[in-house]
This record gives structure tokens, sequence and C-alpha cells, in this order.
């Protein structure tokens, strides 16, 4: 197992630090062999990302607006032209709110916010997956992973139009996996439970969440971000070769519960 990913090369969406589950992933896939690319938004985090990127040898980090069709584009082909025109995976951590819509009523979201929140958290999904199919196509096949949340699926106080977000975004991994199907690529979710990470600390009311899944889930135990990375090696793997379309929940069990 440890040589799963020899060979190779992804791209990977969403790193900003050290305790990103964008980064427990890649530095996963790098362990398994895998050669990978990275994007960074904005210059608040570049060091960090360059940084963390150094660490496992990355032939590629640029900069990339995910509500751009071009920019998208542009990284793609970019990972594609440092990976000798073609691409194995591409792992989605990319989701976006306004902090003042993760607290408070639902109700209040304003128009434009509300399709901020689509934008960056769901349809870039579609962004990718469009600009990578001919780079996966030329391998013979590949694969992407997203991550979602169970508030796409039930009403979560606080989570709010991010949840709204999720159920688009878990609609077009389902879209997306008869599409791109027929290239051999396969397209999955990882729905993890609450995660200390910097996106975390902007809801409202998160510790709370982390107390719930621990007191009613199965397990009855944290999840942490090692886990996620677990869970999405496995679907971005050959060993996960006919599951598409699907989300896999890494929650300790909590999404089975009633109550």
């Amino acid at each position: 197992m440890a040589d799963r990913f020899q060979g190779k090369q992804g791209l990977v969406l969403g790193v900003a630090n050290k305790r990103s589950i964008a980064w427990a992933i890649a530095k996963r896939l790098a362990e398994e062999g895998a050669q990978l690319a990275f994007t960074f938004q904005g210059e608040r985090i570049e060091k960090s990302v360059r940084e963390l990127a150094d660490s496992v040898q990355s032939p590629l980090v640029t900069e990339c607006d995910v509500r751009s069709d071009e920019d998208v584009s542009r990284v793609v082909a970019e990972a594609g032209k440092a990976f000798a025109g073609g691409l194995d995976f591409l792992v989605h951590s990319v989701a976006y709110a306004a902090a003042e819509d993760l607290e408070g009523r639902f109700t209040d979201t304003p128009r434009d916010r509300f399709w901020m929140a689509i934008d960056v958290s769901a349809y870039s999904l579609v962004a990718c997956a469009r600009a990578a199919e001919p780079l996966m196509a030329a391998r013979g096949g590949g694969s992407l992973v997203t991550m979602t949340y169970l508030g796409g699926e039930r009403a979560v106080p606080h989570y709010n139009v991010m949840g709204v977000a999720k159920a688009t975004l878990d609609a077009s991994v389902r879209y997306l996996a008869w599409d791109l199907g027929q290239n051999n690529i396969r397209i999955n979710a990882v729905s993890a439970g609450p995660v200390r990470t910097l996106a975390a600390r902007s809801i409202a009311g998160f510790p709370t969440m982390e107390a719930i899944v621990e007191e009613r889930s199965p397990l009855h135990r944290h999840i942490d971000a090692e886990d996620v990375a677990a869970g999405a090696a496995y679907l971005l793997s050959d060993e996960a070769d006919n599951v598409t379309g699907t989300t896999l929940y890494v929650d300790s069990g909590y999404h089975a519960m009633g109550m």
C-alpha cells in the first residue's frame, strides 16, 4: 500500500496551511509515491503553501482564482505541462462563504453572497473537472475527489449557505460521474466530521458541533485530517477502480444516527 501512487501525478487545490485537510491528503499521497502540483489563493498564504509544496518536491505551485474559468484552465494546463501532458488525479478542497453568513439566520443571506458561496464551493469543481478531463483521458483515465459535509443533506445550525453549497456540490459529483465515466474518469466525495481547520474557525458554534459528534456518533470520537486523508487516498487509488459518484463518510458514523 505504501506505493499505491508510485508514478502517479496530480493537482491539489485548497491547501492553506499545514492543518488543512488538503495538505493532509497531499502529504498522504506524496508518502505513497505521488508527484503533486499545488495551487494557492492570494499572497497571504502563498509562502505557507510554497514551503509545504517544497517539502514534497513539487514541480509546480501556482495561484488560482477558481471563480475564473480562464484561470482554472490555465492552472490545469500548467499542471499538464509539468506532468508531460497528462494528469492522473485532482484533489478539490475548495469552499468559501462570508463569515457573516455562517452565523445568524440563513434567511438573511444576501443574493450576491449566496451565489458567491455556490460559485466557489460547487461550480469550481465543475470547472476543474472540465479542464482536467482531456489530461486524464490522455492517461487512459483518472480520478477526482472533493470535500463535502453532512450539512449539505441536513440542516446544521450556522452552516447556512455553506450547506446549500455542499448540496449543490454533492449533486454535481453525481452528474459529473456520469459524464466523466465514458473516459474512465471517476469522481467521489469525502464527507468528513468536524475537523479543526482554518476554515472551521469561521463557523459559529464549531466546538458544539465537535462535542455533539463525539457524544452521539457510534465510535464516540473526534475526526482528524489524517482520517480524511486516508479516505481520500482510497478513493483516488486503483483500489477504488469501480467506485464513482459516491460519498464516503469519515465521521465516526455520525451520519447514520437519527438523533
